[in-house]
C-alpha cells in the first residue's frame, strides 16, 4: 500500500528555478514511478511512526512475502527528502526478500518532507549530523526489533545526500552488516577508521563532482583495512537509479540493482 502524493505538476506554482527544474524532471518520471510501483508489489507496505524520545519519525515499511525472518535494510532518501519514488525502492527490496524501512529524516523536526523541493533541500542542508544519526539509530532500533526481522542482520542503502549518510552512518553504527552508497560522498578519514561494515559504492560515469574523490576514498578504505568495492556505470550520471536522470532508461540501472542485491545476499543473506 504505497501512499501517493499530488502530481508534481499540480505543486509547481511558486517554486524557484531549482524547484521548477526538479518538477520538470519529476513530471517526466512520474509515470515511470507509477510503473515501478505496479511492478514491485509487496505483501504489505505501511506508514508507521517511530518514537525517538519526545519526537516522532514518519517512516514507510515494506515487508517481503516469506515464511521465515528476513534481513533488514534502512533506505535513506536524497537531498529532496522523502518523495514518491523512495517507497518504490523499499518495495523493490521487499520483493527481493528484505524488510525495508524508509525514514523521513525531516519528519522528527518538521513533521514531514514539504512538497516544495526547494524547501526540502534547504531543510535537509540545515540538519545537524548528530540529529540525522539519532534518527537513523532510532530507525535501526525499530527495524531490529520487528518480529519479522533477523535480529542484528541490518544494512543500509542511500542515494545522493542519502548515499553520503549511508557511508557516514556506517562509521557510527558498528553493528551494521552492510552499507550501500549510491553516488554519495565519503566521510572524513577519522570516520572511515570507525567503519566495521563492508561498503559497496555505486557511481555514475558522468558525475565528476563525486567521482573525483573515488581514488582517495578507495585508498583510505584500503589503508584502514576496510572492505570497499565500487563500480562506475558507463553512460550514466548522478542519480541514475531514479526516473528522469541520465542513464535511468539504459541497461545500466538494472546492472546496478543486480550488483546491489548480490552484495546484500553475500553480506546479509537472503
Amino acid at each position: 500500500m504505497t501512499a501517493t502524493t499530488p502530481s508534481p505538476l499540480r505543486r509547481a506554482g511558486g517554486y524557484g528555478l531549482v524547484g521548477l527544474l526538479a518538477m520538470v524532471v519529476g513530471a517526466a518520471g512520474a509515470k515511470v514511478v507509477r510503473q515501478e510501483q505496479a511492478q514491485t508489489p509487496t505483501t504489505h507496505g505501511e506508514w508507521v511512526k517511530i518514537k525517538k524520545g519526545n519526537e516522532t519519525i514518519r517512516a514507510y515499511v515494506a515487508y517481503p512475502e516469506r515464511k521465515n525472518k528476513a534481513p533488514g535494510v534502512i533506505v535513506i532518501h536524497e537531498i529532496y527528502g522523502l518523495t514518491e519514488w523512495e517507497p518504490t525502492v523499499a518495495d523493490r527490496l521487499a520483493q527481493a526478500g528484505y524488510v525495508a524501512v524508509l525514514p523521513d529524516l525531516l519528519s522528527s523536526k518538521h513533521g514531514k518532507t514539504p512538497a516544495n523541493p526547494d524547501s526540502a533541500r534547504q531543510l535537509i542542508s540545515e540538519l545537524k549530523p548528530d540529529r540525522v544519526t539519532a534518527d537513523l539509530d532510532a530507525t535501526y532500533g525499530y527495524l531490529n526489533q520487528l518480529p519479522a526481522v533477523q535480529k542484528g542482520v541490518v544494512g543500509t542503502i542511500g542515494f545522493c545526500w542519502g548515499g553520503g549518510e549511508s557511508f557516514r552512518y556506517a562509521s557510527n553504527n558498528p553493528n551494521l552488516r552492510a552499507a550501500v552508497v549510491c553516488y554519495g560522498p565519503a566521510p572524513d578519514t577519522a570516520a572511515i577508521n570507525r567503519i566495521k561494515a563492508p561498503v559497496l559504492g555505486i557511481y555514475g560515469e558522468d558525475d565528476a563532482r563525486i567521482n573525483q574523490a573515488l581514488p582517495e576514498v578507495t585508498a583510505a578504505m584500503q589503508s584502514s583495512g576496510k572492505t570497499f568495492t565500487q563500480e562506475v556505470f558507463p553512460n550514466t550520471g548522478h542519480g541514475f537509479l531514479k526516473p528522469g536522470r541520465q542513464g535511468y532508461d539504459t541497461p545500466q540501472r538494472e546492472r546496478a540493482w543486480k550488483r546491489i542485491l548480490e552484495f546484500y545476499r553475500a553480506r546479509l543473506g537472503k
